[in-house]
């Protein structure tokens, strides 16, 4: 039997470093900082009711992430976006997820389905609102669980950061209903190639999710 992979642990409270870092990322992958802005660390202080200690933290842990540029005499820059960033992007998103589908198809288990399935469901909720951002928090929810059932941590820790450059390209195309309604429906094959334990369909599943997410991002 294969190793089970608690999907929802008991959280601890986390750092104020760490909440920082968390609150900063969630503007920056939903474009409320916008690409190529330069950002006031007092403002940014101020956004995120957080001291100065705990938000230079976070930009220095997000500029090594790729979603912040730290600029000698100017201060930071949201990490700009071009075309040829999400297709570099795209490539090692193609290696990473195919990967990350196949260990999980061989780990997975009853609960870990019914999860994904309940995720799935809220983030068709969140489309049929129209509400974009909760939509886009449930999607990044919805992976970060299928890198826990994978269960190899330095997989986890890539994807982790892939996810968070990706979301900024992806919030460009959710404007499109049909393409929001392609990523339930994409979801939906990934948990039955899982459920089925098929590791070459989840492999093919995760491909065409991504190949899904180059074509919306072409269209935009």
């Amino acid at each position: 039997m294969s190793e089970s992979v608690n999907v929802n642990p008991a959280i601890r409270s986390p750092s104020l470093n760490e909440q920082a870092y968390r609150a900063f990322r969630h503007r920056l992958i939903t474009l409320r900082y916008k690409p190529g802005d330069y950002l006031n660390t007092a403002q940014v202080m101020e956004d995120l009711a957080m001291g100065r200690t705990p938000v230079n933290q976070a930009i220095h842990r997000l500029a090594t992430e790729g979603l912040l540029q730290i600029i000698p005499r100017k201060g930071v820059m949201v990490a700009p976006l071009s075309i040829d960033d999400a297709l570099e992007l795209i490539e090692v998103r193609l290696v990473n997820e195919t990967l990350c589908a196949q260990l999980a198809s061989q780990k997975v288990d009853k609960a870990h389905i019914i999860a994904l399935r309940e995720l799935n469901q809220q983030i068709a909720a969140a489309s049929e609102a129209r509400d974009r951002e909760k939509m886009m928090l449930l999607d990044r929810e919805f992976h970060q669980v299928l890198a826990e059932i994978a269960g190899n941590r330095r997989l986890a820790d890539i994807l982790s950061v892939i996810h968070a450059q990706a979301q900024r390209f992806w919030a460009m195309t959710l404007s499109s209903v049909s393409h929001m309604d392609e990523v339930i429906a994409e979801h939906d094959e990934i948990i039955a190639a899982l459920a089925a334990g098929d590791t070459q369909r989840a492999a093919e599943a995760a491909r065409a999710h991504i190949y899904s997410f180059k074509r919306a991002l072409l269209a935009t």
